[in-house]
């Protein structure tokens, strides 16, 4: 693999399949959504230089130092890409898994493996095994209905720019519902909306998820205050959410996870918005560890705990809460500091330094699960579930042509 290709200039290898056909480009999306207005380097994007395709990553690890990115040349390097939290978020990762398995088919690997390969890197995720599946189904039905593989990973193609235009459609149409959402709860703007973890740009086709609500309030002049938790042990709420909130001009503070619940004791909190990486069938909400203890605290202090997650994140294959697999990380992670940009005695560039005892065990799981009835509302593309019960998502999952999980 050769997923270094942007950083170290050497060439990538060619591809040993045939060229990939011509296929429909991805609907523009306005100068307006995410990062390509912000900076001008996209969260992901397929080009196709001489050597061959290839799916190109804004590196999430080197953010808010290094606008750096990845280019990944076969489906490894973006399984390792997604396991290193390169590239992340739950929308991000559909469109990922999407463009992984339409560069396993322009490049001649095996698609099926490919698939299986990207929709396991993560399991709580359900986005990234959709992304994955539905390109997959792709290439089947496009094999079964009489195309060659040339034409099948055309078909592939397609899929993945669809994946990642309805993705951005669908952040548009969470951020007005979304605000919407608040106007109603909150009459009269002025909102101080606490979020966790990283829900922008770097995690969507489009704005994000609940940052995208957030960044509506504040382009409308209703946004008072951001409060972002730093949102340990990985700091994406810090390295990142902070990193866009600066880009778009946004009044916010960064705060530790731990300071929250005496932001809510002094009644600084009008809501608390946080995106989901999997909702169960009874609307039970898997998202960054972090987010059930500010479920409590809202409840506790009647503040509205809102979800912003497309369609796509809610899974009728999932029952309930117990039957989320929530992912477990490694306890460097926790037991380690890194420090990717700044060389210092006893740390490389890239490592870490210890803060716990060495052989220190960790408890590390990468999320949480919030039962639904902390959950206020479920806001979507499709629009806003409250209460949150089975029938009311059942409902919305109906009206949604994109619910096609198997």
């Amino acid at each position: 693999m050769a997923d270094q290709y942007a950083q170290s200039g050497e060439a990538v290898p060619p591809s040993e399949s045939p060229e990939t056909p011509a296929v429909p480009a991805i609907p523009e999306i306005p100068a307006t959504h995410g990062i390509p207005a912000a900076q001008g380097i996209p969260a992901i994007r397929w080009d196709e230089p001489p050597e061959g395709p290839v799916v190109v990553l804004l590196d999430q690890t080197r953010l808010p130092g290094e606008e750096s990115e990845l280019v990944c040349t076969d489906p490894p390097a973006l399984v390792q890409a997604i396991r290193t939290l390169a590239v992340r978020g739950a929308p991000l990762l559909g469109i990922t898994g999407a463009y992984g398995v339409a560069l396993a088919a322009a490049r001649g690997f095996d698609v099926d493996e490919a698939a299986d390969a990207l929709a396991g890197v993560r399991p709580t995720a359900v986005n990234l095994a959709y992304g994955a599946r539905r390109a997959q189904t792709a290439y089947r039905e496009a094999l079964a209905g009489g195309a060659d593989e040339r034409r099948a990973a055309g078909a592939v193609l397609a899929a993945a720019r669809a994946v990642h235009a309805e993705d951005a459609e669908a952040s548009g149409r969470m951020a007005v519902h979304g605000l919407a959402l608040l106007d109603e709860l909150m009459p009269g703007g002025g909102h101080r909306v606490l979020t966790h973890c990283n829900t922008g740009a770097l995690v969507s086709g489009g704005e994000g998820t609940a940052f995208a609500v957030a960044l509506a309030a504040h382009r409308e002049g209703r946004l008072r205050r951001l409060w972002v938790d730093e949102t340990r042990p990985l700091l994406q709420g810090a390295r990142l959410t902070a990193y866009e909130a600066a880009r778009n001009g946004m009044p916010y503070t960064l705060l530790t996870d731990n300071a929250a619940g005496s932001l809510f004791a002094a009644g600084e909190v009008d809501a608390v918005l946080i995106g989901a990486d999997r909702i169960a069938a009874d609307g039970s909400v898997a998202n960054k560890v972090g987010s059930y203890p500010l479920a409590v605290l809202a409840r506790y202090h009647h503040v509205p705990f809102i979800v912003v997650a497309p369609v796509t994140t809610v899974d009728p294959e999932t029952p309930d809460g117990a039957a989320i697999e929530v992912e477990q990380r490694a306890s460097h992670e926790v037991t380690e500091v890194t420090v990717p940009f700044v060389s210092m005695a006893g740390a490389e560039a890239g490592g870490g330094i210890s803060v716990a005892p060495l052989g220190t065990q960790a408890y590390n799981p990468a999320f949480d699960v919030t039962p639904p009835e902390l959950v206020t509302a479920v806001v979507t593309e499709e629009g806003v579930v409250s209460p949150v019960t089975t029938e009311g998502l059942a409902e919305l999952c109906a009206r949604s042509r994109q619910v096609t999980i198997s």
